[in-house]
């Protein structure tokens, strides 16, 4: 696959916008691990290789585990995961395929549970700017990097 174009560099203002809001998610008081987890498995339902390269190795520097990262795809399936971070994954998998079900009333209630009303709207734009990403890096194709295999 090759990519289409740097869509960076053909809408750079625009660009700074979309930067700046990512900037402000990334400090709008939200667990970073949790930011992770979430940018992880939107990345995976969008088929974006390149965040899910991206964020996987961001969880793993920000002191993750391996076992868990692998783990995103099949959380449910899981015992690694806290009953709020459970919560988050299916809230952003319910946020992430938005015109399938759209948030049933019994997950937006659940959600409650473990997120504040503040924390489910920093949740829910955290959603919507990873979607974005996504939804610029799967049409351009983005790549992400790709590391050679070491020789024997």
């Amino acid at each position: 696959m090759k990519p289409r174009l740097q869509f960076f560099n053909v809408a750079p203002a625009l660009l700074k916008q979309v930067q700046a809001l990512n900037q402000a998610v990334e400090e709008c008081g939200l667990e970073i691990g949790l930011l992770h987890l979430i940018k992880l498995r939107a990345s995976q339902i969008n088929g974006c290789s390149f965040c899910v390269d991206m964020h996987s190795k961001e969880a793993l520097r920000d002191g993750d585990t391996l076992q868990r990262v692998i783990l995103v795809a099949a959380w449910k399936e899981s015992p690694l995961f806290s009953e709020r971070e459970r919560a988050a994954l299916a809230y952003t998998e319910a946020v992430t395929l938005i015109s399938k079900d759209g948030v049933p009333d019994a997950l937006y209630e659940a959600t409650l549970k473990h997120f504040s009303e503040e924390e489910l709207v920093k949740l829910s734009v955290a959603i919507g700017m990873i979607n974005v990403w996504n939804r610029l890096c799967v049409p351009f194709h983005a790549i992400h990097p790709v590391e050679r295999a070491k020789a024997a």
